[in-house]
């Protein structure tokens, strides 16, 4: 009988300790085909949406081996700032999932705020002194009006690359839209993507070609489902951009994508957009 304790003991202990090799390779790891950076990425989802509509790009992120290292900072209607999760001494690539409490504010001025306050809770924690950025439709305008109202600020971290996806730059022309961010009729760009008519946002939004700093790389991601559009925002509008960011940005690349999941709501769930991305934040 006691044999029989003795050898159920052993088959115990021998089960456990697979099961904890197997959990330990089963483990996500870095990959050495990236850099092995400690600057974070930060994710800006869009209007009406959170930190969910970031999900699927992290996790490609992680399964592609850029980093194990993920937090969330929640960003209340006041605008302060509580970071969910503990960034590791030294942690490669680390991703932060931005989550806007109030998601569908249209003060655009605002998301430039509370956006510093996320670098700022980040560096005062962390003690970043760089970062990136990567914006989906409502969130490109934390991008934008981040760089419109800190760029000249010595104080705070460095944008050193962002990802704009299906940004609405230049405007939206469904109903409901207030006059300031409503499209021109019959908005068409010229070579250097300049709009032939601005509205007030994008008139304040061309304040970028003179302030943006030079070091900071752009990768604009758009879709075009037929007709021009991604569904929702012209392509138009999104290649605005061009024309805010080209003249300093020290490099400046347009990608476009098409098919079902290039519509405007299903680019940040695009396997393609994915490593598109992986590609420009952390390839080497």
């Amino acid at each position: 009988m006691m044999q029989k304790k003795v050898k159920l003991g052993w088959l115990m202990v021998g089960l456990g300790l697979m099961m904890s090799l197997s959990g330990c390779a089963a483990k996500p790891t870095v990959s050495a085909k990236y850099v092995q950076q400690t600057t974070p990425t930060l994710f800006f989802h869009g209007g009406g949406s959170s930190y969910h509509a970031e999900t699927h790009m992290v996790d490609a992120a992680e399964k592609a081996g850029v980093t194990t290292s993920v937090i969330r900072a929640m960003v209340a209607k006041n605008g302060q700032v509580k970071l969910v999760g503990t960034l590791k001494k030294g942690a490669i690539n680390p991703i932060v999932e931005v989550n806007y409490a109030n998601n569908r504010q249209l003060n655009y001025e605002r998301h430039g705020q509370w956006a510093k306050n996320v670098v700022v809770a980040l560096q005062q924690r962390y003690h970043i002194k760089k970062f990136n950025m990567v914006g989906h439709s409502l969130g490109n305008i934390s991008l934008v009006y981040y760089s419109l109202q800190n760029s000249k600020n010595a104080k705070l971290p460095k944008l050193q690359k962002q990802v704009d996806i299906a940004g609405h730059f230049a405007g939206l022309d469904f109903k409901g839209v207030p006059a300031s961010v409503r499209q021109p009729a019959g908005l068409k760009l010229n070579a250097q993507g300049k709009p032939n008519h601005m509205n007030a946002t994008y008139q304040r939004m061309t304040a970028l070609r003179t302030i943006l700093p030079k070091r900071v790389q752009v990768l604009n991601l758009y879709g075009d489902i037929g007709g021009h559009t991604d569904g929702t925002v012209p392509n138009v509008s999104s290649l605005s951009l061009k024309y805010l960011v080209a003249p300093r940005a020290k490099s400046y690349t347009e990608k476009r994508f098409t098919g079902q999941l290039a519509r405007h709501s299903k680019l940040h769930e695009n396997p393609q957009v994915d490593r598109v991305l992986i590609h420009f934040l952390w390839g080497k």
